[in-house]
């Protein structure tokens, strides 16, 4: 009887250890994996932001939705209003 409670025991703090082994290494890759896409989306952003001498970031306008934009935008009608006040 002692035996078998000895190697359950045995069997069961080796599994845990080779269970948390296990676990420790896809924890970190998965970290390394976020850190490197952290990463690259940084570098993705710093490319598609300029930052002018006053300090003042402007987003750059991809050259397929500024061309759309500029067909979208004609010239209109002028409406003169007047205000009304209560």
């Amino acid at each position: 009887m002692w035996k078998f409670l000895v190697i359950v025991l045995g069997v069961g703090w080796l599994l845990g250890q080779l269970i948390r082994y296990f676990l420790r290494s896809k924890l970190a890759k998965f970290a390394r994996h976020v850190s490197e896409v952290a990463k690259e989306a940084e570098r993705e952003q710093k490319k598609s932001t300029q930052t002018s001498k006053d300090g003042i970031h402007v987003d750059v306008i991809p050259e397929k939705y500024a061309e759309k934009r500029q067909k979208d935008i004609k010239g209109g009608e002028y409406v003169d209003y007047e205000e009304v006040k209560d």
